[in-house]
């Protein structure tokens, strides 16, 4: 009986696990329960060691191991551009890309009345301190293309604007291999406003 406790004490702890449902958390606790014992101890300090390493980076609020960060550590990456993101996910994606050789800055959250989240709540107040250095000549706001998104975009545009810092969004519309017929108005509309000549 204790044993099938356990298996249940388990499962629900993988279940509170962001797009863990139950059936998946069962399947990952009957695996794990199926490892040897060493892999399972490997597993659990990866996760302790990983949580109690990992932390913010001092200049970019990115996840990070070392102070600072990779990217912000990095001599070869330009200084004067940073990609404004909402979380370290988002780093993750601007990276991926391969194209972006700049600095970042994470806000952790975007404004969201509805949820009492408002610009003190995030990191803005950091951003407008390394933007104080001059050093930085352009801002890309590369929020997500939501109302929150929008809405935080645009702050943090009338806060930049009067500081000669040149600020860019990344652009929004029909994803490659999309549909026309599926795309809703705004996505389409976004898309023709950024339109560029051939």
């Amino acid at each position: 009986m204790a044993e099938i406790e356990a298996i249940a004490k388990l499962v629900n702890q993988l279940s509170k696990l962001p797009g863990v449902g139950r059936k998946t958390a069962q399947r990952l606790a009957y695996h794990i329960i199926s490892l040897p014992e060493e892999q399972v101890r490997e597993l659990a300090v990866a996760i302790f060691n990983g949580k109690k390493q990992i932390h913010f980076c001092p200049i970019c609020g990115n996840y990070t191991d070392t102070d600072p960060c990779a990217i912000c550590g990095d001599d070869s990456r330009r200084k004067d551009i940073v990609c404004v993101v909402r979380d370290p996910r988002d780093v993750n994606a601007m990276e991926r890309m391969r194209e972006y050789n700049g600095m970042y800055h994470v806000l952790h959250g975007v404004i969201s009345p509805m949820d009492g989240v408002g610009p003190d709540d995030i990191r803005i107040r950091e951003l407008m301190t390394r933007l104080a250095s001059g050093e930085i000549k352009e801002v890309v706001l590369a929020t997500n293309p939501d109302v929150e998104g929008e809405a935080t975009a645009a702050y943090i545009s009338r806060l930049i604007k009067p500081m000669g810092v040149k600020v860019t969004r990344i652009a929004h519309g029909v994803p490659v291999g999309g549909e026309l017929e599926y795309t809703d108005e705004v996505t389409l509309l976004r898309a023709y406003q950024g339109r560029t000549e051939l």
